[in-house]
């Protein structure tokens, strides 16, 4: 039975984490326990090479330059003239409101790429005004929680940057196979909140009356002023990937350039501005690329102490279908999103999952977009819903747990039916990255 002892690193990881120790130093500590058992002072020299792997890895590079960008726009102010400019076009519209915190949900995650970031924002700016025009409290913390989850499945996101070294496929491609996912979730989300608007009017009340009055030339200048900057630097950024121009981490370099850049077109910019997002940068980027290390420990303890070879044989032996298997690893997935962040997930379910996906014919490009589409549901599903957090620590007291609750369900149920029609239609997450990477 000591092909399977590598299977005994998941309860042991899980004890230290209901223990309370962070998610990194768990990993670390299974993996030496581990490694020491099966490899004795061999094990030393393997868990410090995965040190200077992590440490030479040029894709994770990109990690602290998009963590700056995202820094420096959740604090420069350019969200507040973000929203100014979608709401005075949506405002007439049924659930209006509602409508244009999904809209600046796609925008700045589009921009930002850290999820935190931007639901925190998008909560900051958006829950006192819906609050105001007497919004249902379900339907507010529902749309919140879910615009600020599309960082997730928006390109440029954290979490991609991570999973594509991890699962060895081109972060470019990840992007590109993201595009139309996120934005069919992004359009079913807005379809949604009108369709309530409509149905239930007093969820989401029209507001025809003290709205912005403003013509239609003021209309195009203040979007032209508010889009216009910010939709240059996600062409930098993303286009600039997807043409093949740039890698990710030269895009991350010109992305933290224009953020800069943007509060100083807008007059933002003050050197205290760009001290606190360089110190939200450091703490950001030093628990990510911890977390980084501890999975690729915990990954190579595993695969050495033939923890692969061993799943694989208990997979023939139960004798599961393809399908069967893909749908396990993404049940597993979307438990594990219940209990640990998004990256820790990442690096403990990729690694074994990529080398089966593989053997079993699939596209690594399809199953990456639906364990990420997994992943975000996982991420706004009760009871440990990371997205629910952050909400409550944005929303003033009025708004309760039972409503965010409540509040995320339909939108959960939205993100199943992208989930399917990925599964179903392969070519949505692989078209894009053929027509443009070829």
């Amino acid at each position: 039975m000591t092909e399977y002892i590598g299977f005994w690193m998941f309860p042991v990881l899980l004890i230290f984490l209901l223990g309370g120790f962070p998610i990194a130093l768990s990993m670390i500590c299974t993996a030496f326990i581990f490694g020491v058992i099966q490899f004795g002072d061999a094990a030393s020299f393997q868990l410090i090479s995965q040190i200077d792997s992590v440490a030479g890895n040029s894709v994770l590079a990109a990690v602290p330059l998009f963590v700056f960008m995202g820094a420096f726009l959740e604090k420069s102010g350019i969200a507040s003239k973000l929203l100014e400019a979608i709401h005075i076009w949506t405002w007439r519209l049924p659930g209006g409101m509602a409508l244009s915190t999904i809209i600046m949900g796609a925008i700045f995650a589009a921009i930002s790429g850290v999820v935190g970031a931007t639901e925190a924002v998008i909560g900051l700016l958006t829950v006192p005004v819906m609050l105001k025009h007497a919004y249902d409290k379900r339907l507010i913390s529902g749309t919140v929680c879910a615009s600020g989850s599309l960082g997730t499945v928006i390109p440029p996101s954290i979490t991609v940057i991570v999973l594509g070294p991890v699962a060895n496929v081109s972060v470019g491609e990840l992007f590109a196979g993201l595009l139309l996912p996120g934005l069919i979730m992004a359009v079913l989300f807005g379809l949604y909140v009108v369709g309530v608007a409509v149905a239930k009017p007093a969820m989401a009340p029209r507001t025809m009356e003290g709205g912005p009055k403003y013509s239609l030339g003021q209309k195009l200048r203040i979007t032209a002023v508010a889009l216009i900057p910010p939709s240059i630097l996600i062409f930098a950024v993303l286009g600039s990937i997807l043409m093949g121009v740039a890698t990710p981490t030269e895009a991350a370099a010109w992305g933290a350039l224009g953020a800069v850049g943007l509060s100083a077109i807008y007059r933002t910019f003050t050197w205290s501005l760009f001290g606190n997002a360089l110190m939200k940068t450091l703490l950001i980027t030093t628990m990510i690329l911890l977390i980084v290390l501890g999975g690729s420990m915990f990954a190579g303890v595993f695969f050495a102490s033939g923890g692969m070879l061993a799943i694989q044989t208990l997979l023939n032996d139960l004798g599961i279908p393809a399908w069967g298997v893909i749908a396990l690893i993404l049940l597993l997935t979307f438990v594990a999103g219940f209990v640990l962040d998004l990256i820790s997930v990442v690096l403990i379910v990729i690694p074994i999952a990529m080398p089966l996906v593989l053997n079993l014919g699939f596209d690594p490009i399809w199953f990456c977009i639906a364990f990420l589409v997994v992943l975000q549901t996982s991420y706004l599903t009760p009871p440990m819903a990371p997205s629910i957090f952050y909400l409550r620590a944005v929303a003033p007291p009025e708004i309760t747990l039972r409503h965010m609750y409540s509040g995320v369900i339909p939108f959960i149920i939205l993100q199943i039916i992208t989930l399917a029609v990925v599964l179903v239609f392969p070519d949505l997450a692989t078209w894009l990255p053929e027509v443009l990477l070829g």
